[in-house]
């Protein structure tokens, strides 16, 4: 979940989610709760992993965290064979698979229309990278990240979450500051090309240091992609980022993107055996019964969002060229809800090299572009779920809009 401080329109703070918490990385001696509000305080609850009623700790882990699918290349597209850094996941996986002409549209019912960037990490690492500890980041998730020694509660379960992990030396990703408190999922692509490494709310704050943030487990950039370290869903820390050169170079997104929205639209039911998510998304908030207010009984964590194929950019008046990109992307391949934004405000998933690019570029951050706020409040008002999407059906089934994506190459 983000909390965001409405005072300063550039910063996010992130809370982890009881759920979260408990049920994929991250707590050690006790666990979050969190009380309504940009001024949610955290608040030891003395709740563990094996207090979950149903289940022990580490087969939820497991199911959480770990995934081992493999690409199907036989559901791959045809041309030139893709780079797994810059596309990755099978051929089928949910980021890469289109909607469908079978694509059963229901309303969403989003209020907010302001747009901001929740920024992710991909990080790609070598053999010669130096192997650094991974400490924690609990009960810090302010300022201070940089600091303790915790060891991650998870290697218990999983004796690869204690590992060392090999970092680059010169890594630099800066602490909370203020109310700037971010996400900051992140996947750490081992030296083997295969082996992906997921936390949240990574910190570090020098050069050679050790690692701060919460082990969300490990997950194969070949495979489904769906696991990661969005502590809302538990979905991919890179899959549906937007990936440095989508906003500026001439081609159309070729995935579906990742958004993160107020839990004043998400919906929950206690009667539903997953309360307040649904496919692909393992986790709901654990606050979810508070904090889920919509009317849209479809809109949930997890669910698929996208543009009906009836509407068109012009339509809708967008004029700004990251607007009609976004559009595109939303009615081609659609946005999974992966994250409570924590105020009235949705949040783009972006790549940090593409944020950094984008300001270069541009000369000013994704989320202070006036022509995008203008366009993207039409993108959300005309967006709807697509209530049949699920593991037979990504994207609502039928014929897709898009082409397959092709064989990664390498």
């Amino acid at each position: 979940m983000l909390f965001f401080n409405p005072s300063n329109l550039g910063d996010t703070r992130h809370v982890v989610n009881v759920a979260s918490v408990i049920s994929v990385s991250t707590q050690n001696q006790s666990s979050l709760s969190l009380s309504e509000g940009s001024n949610s305080q955290l608040v030891n609850s003395k709740e563990t992993l094996s207090h979950i009623p149903g289940a022990t700790a580490p087969s939820l882990i497991a199911q959480a965290t770990t995934s081992t699918s493999t690409s199907n290349t036989n559901k791959c597209g045809s041309g030139t064979a893709r780079d797994k850094n810059t596309w990755p996941f099978a051929c089928d996986s949910i980021w890469n698979m289109p909607i469908g002409s079978s694509a059963q549209y229901v309303d969403a019912n989003i209020g907010s229309k302001s747009v901001g960037a929740d920024i992710d990490w991909f990080i790609k690492t070598k053999d010669s990278d130096p192997a650094v500890p991974t400490y924690m980041i609990l009960p810090t998730w302010g300022e201070g990240r940089c600091a303790g020694t915790t060891p991650q509660q998870q290697a218990q379960w999983h004796p690869e979450a204690g590992q060392p992990l090999k970092i680059p030396y010169d890594l630099i990703i800066s602490d909370a500051k203020g109310v700037s408190t971010p996400n900051n999922s992140s996947a750490f692509l081992m030296p083997d090309g295969k082996t992906l490494v997921n936390f949240n709310g990574i910190a570090r704050c020098q050069q050679g240091a050790p690692l701060y943030g919460n082990w969300f487990g490990q997950n194969d950039i070949y495979g489904d992609g769906i696991a990661g370290g969005h502590g809302g869903s538990a979905m991919s820390s890179i899959g549906g980022s937007i990936r440095k050169g989508e906003l500026l170079n001439d081609e159309p997104i070729h995935h579906a993107l990742k958004i993160d929205l107020w839990g004043q639209w998400l919906y929950y039911n206690p009667s539903s055996p997953t309360p307040g998510r649904r496919w692909p998304a393992t986790l709901a908030d654990a606050n979810a019964p508070n904090q889920y207010k919509g009317s849209s009984p479809a809109l949930v964590m997890g669910s698929l969002l996208a543009i009906p194929p009836n509407v068109t950019a012009d339509s809708l008046g967008l004029t700004s060229n990251v607007g009609k990109k976004l559009f595109q992307a939303m009615q081609n391949y659609g946005g999974y809800v992966v994250d409570d934004a924590g105020w009235d405000y949705n949040y783009i998933c972006v790549e940090h090299s593409a944020e950094v690019e984008y300001e270069a570029a541009i000369g000013h951050p994704l989320d202070q572009d006036a022509g995008l706020q203008a366009d993207f409040a039409k993108i959300i008002a005309a967006v709807k779920v697509v209530d049949n999407n699920g593991p037979n059906s990504i994207g609502g089934g039928g014929t897709p809009r898009q082409p397959l994506a092709p064989q990664i190459g390498n």
